[in-house]
């Protein structure tokens, strides 16, 4: 057993729907999550701004002594994997999670994958689905603006903007007769009754967030690291690099209750 926390860490507030599945998964277990609120969006980064950030992020949880860490951001776990297979304690991201699971759901062989443009160019769920299905057609789509309005809460499914922005990104998708859509950014299930409804009933919608807390509740379970009941409170600790009271006032529409935890604000960059 092991009574230490699970470390997750996010461009901003879409690491929460890893944190949520987790809470629901292993509600026994302790959290520490990090988001990197100061400089969202990482999917217009360069590639080496995105491993100097990643890197940052890791250390930090390091310094928590967390079990094990999860990139709950798409263009971390697509562009920077290098940084997570360093670590001296178990690290996963989404990548491959989402992938193995959109491969397995399709009935057709034509799977939509849709991200930031950083994980679109990095074409890393696109190689994972192909090695798990190597005769799937595969349409992608980079929805940059998807990861603002969540940023911003304007998510609902009658929201004039969220759903013509939706429209315009998934229209060249739809053309493509998907039964399958990956929704390769964290931020993106916020967005999934809109997404869904242009979509249509037929399409299958993967949750990265969903696979990769499944994926983490998998790995400590065979390595025997969950902790005692006993022990563990099922606590979180919440940590951002800017704008504490907005992080509180969103976080709640990921994790589906208020944030009574006090949010601490890091200075990333002393790290």
């Amino acid at each position: 057993m092991d009574n230490r926390p699970i470390g997750v860490f996010d461009s901003g507030l879409g690491g929460l729907s890893v944190v949520r599945q987790l809470m629901h998964q292993l509600p026994e277990e302790n959290i520490v999550y990090f988001g990197d609120t100061g400089r969202i969006p990482y999917g217009t980064r360069s590639p080496a701004t995105i491993e100097k950030y990643a890197r940052q992020a890791c250390r930090f949880l390091l310094g928590e002594d967390v079990k094990m860490i999860i990139a709950a951001c798409g263009t971390v776990s697509s562009v920077a994997p290098h940084v997570l297979a360093e670590l001296p304690i178990p690290a996963i991201g989404v990548v491959k999670p989402a992938a193995a699971a959109a491969a397995k759901a399709t009935r057709n062989g034509h799977i939509g994958v849709i991200g930031t443009a950083a994980t679109i160019r990095s074409g890393a769920f696109h190689k994972r689905i192909i090695s798990k299905f190597p005769s799937a057609v595969i349409a992608e789509q980079a929805c940059p603006i998807f990861v603002t309005l969540v940023e911003n809460g304007w998510i609902e499914r009658d929201d004039e903007i969220t759903r013509m922005t939706a429209q315009r990104y998934l229209e060249d998708i739809r053309r493509e007769e998907v039964d399958t859509l990956l929704l390769g950014c964290t931020h993106f299930p916020l967005l999934a009754p809109v997404i869904s409804d242009i979509m249509g009933k037929g399409v299958t919608l993967i949750d990265t967030g969903r696979e990769a807390a499944a994926d983490c509740t998998r790995k400590l379970w065979q390595a025997n690291a969950l902790c005692e009941q006993r022990e563990c409170g099922g606590s979180a600790r919440f940590f951002v690099s800017d704008r504490p009271e907005d992080f509180a006032k969103i976080a709640g529409m990921f994790l589906g209750r208020a944030v009574a935890e006090e949010v601490r604000v890091l200075d990333i960059d002393k790290i």
